[in-house]
């Protein structure tokens, strides 16, 4: 990110900012949970599946960063925004308005996404009980990965990462009102900006704070998400098809992890993706590791056998 970027990171998605440089700080890694079925096509077929928002394990989870939005942006904090935006364009905070009423039902119904948890290096050899417990059935797996593609300036496959920020209502008032005293105090430089350039600015921060804002109660999960919404922005590296999920069809865009490098897309390859694979508290541990082992040799991962540990955590 060049400078610019994360000055005008710092005015509009300070909390980004700040976990952006926390998972740097950490190692730069996340864990993908999930059970060891689900782990074997993915890797068998190199393909990261991303669903519909509308099949998230709880639904309600977006409710609530859509309620957040609503009452922020109708009391005084979304009031003192909208005043701050106008301070630098006159106007834009209720054309702003008009443009979020009418996308706020397809942010909900057309967007895909695929979820992460940030992984510490104290994790390394044992995972996370909670995520095990939440995500890995009577089999999990977590998939460890190399972060620089989550952080990548390509603009190809129009799917891009977002922290979860665990706040209730009047927290993200608050935190509203942050990204408000930091427009006021930047007006000159946000109008150097140019009102499209911020037009677009805020939007994504209200669309994105309606699909990652969560209830602080799962804020140990450290989750990021990377999220697709091909209605606004399509590529054709992602690949919408139908499948069938727990009995239920339905579409889900697929990422084939692969490197383009002719669009600056890279680190997205298995071999340079994958950190490690941790085996999640299971029956036939000893069974797993040596199919997740074949499965990566198969995909091209070097040094396979030591990328694969076993989690000692009781379960």
């Amino acid at each position: 990110m060049n400078p610019d970027e994360t000055h005008v990171a710092q005015i509009f998605f300070p909390h980004t900012e700040k976990r952006t440089q926390d998972v740097l700080a950490a190692g730069n890694r996340f864990a993908y949970y999930t059970t060891a079925e689900v782990a074997t096509k993915l890797i068998r077929d190199q393909k990261i599946w991303m669903r519909s928002v509308t099949t998230m394990n709880d639904y309600m989870e977006v409710e609530h960063g859509s309620q957040c939005v609503s009452n922020a942006w109708k009391t005084a904090p979304g009031i003192a925004f909208k005043g701050a935006i106008d301070l630098c364009f006159p106007g834009l905070g209720k054309e702003l308005e008009d443009d979020f009423n009418g996308w706020h039902p397809h942010i909900r119904r057309n967007t895909f996404i695929t979820c992460v948890s940030e992984h510490l290096a104290a994790e390394d050899e044992i995972g996370r009980l909670s995520m095990w417990r939440a995500y890995g059935g009577s089999s999990g797996v977590a998939l460890v990965i190399n972060g620089a593609v989550m952080f990548g300036e390509s603009d190809a496959l129009g799917a891009y990462a977002s922290p979860v920020a665990y706040m209730s209502s009047p927290q993200f008032a608050e935190y509203f009102s942050t990204v408000t005293a930091n427009i006021k105090r930047e007006v000159d430089y946000v109008q150097s900006l140019g009102r499209e350039k911020v037009k677009d600015l805020v939007f994504t921060l209200l669309r994105f704070a309606v699909l990652c804002t969560k209830h602080p109660g799962f804020h140990e999960e450290r989750e990021w998400r990377v999220i697709a919404s091909p209605l606004m922005y399509s590529s054709p590296l992602l690949h919408n098809e139908i499948e069938i999920i727990h009995g239920t069809p339905q579409a889900v865009l697929k990422i084939d992890l692969q490197n383009h490098p002719e669009h600056d897309l890279v680190g997205l390859a298995l071999p340079e993706l994958l950190n490690r694979i941790i085996i999640g508290p299971c029956q036939f541990p000893e069974v797993l590791v040596t199919a997740f082992t074949r499965l990566l040799e198969n995909a091209g991962v070097h040094d396979a056998a030591a990328k694969v540990f076993v989690s000692d955590i009781p379960l």
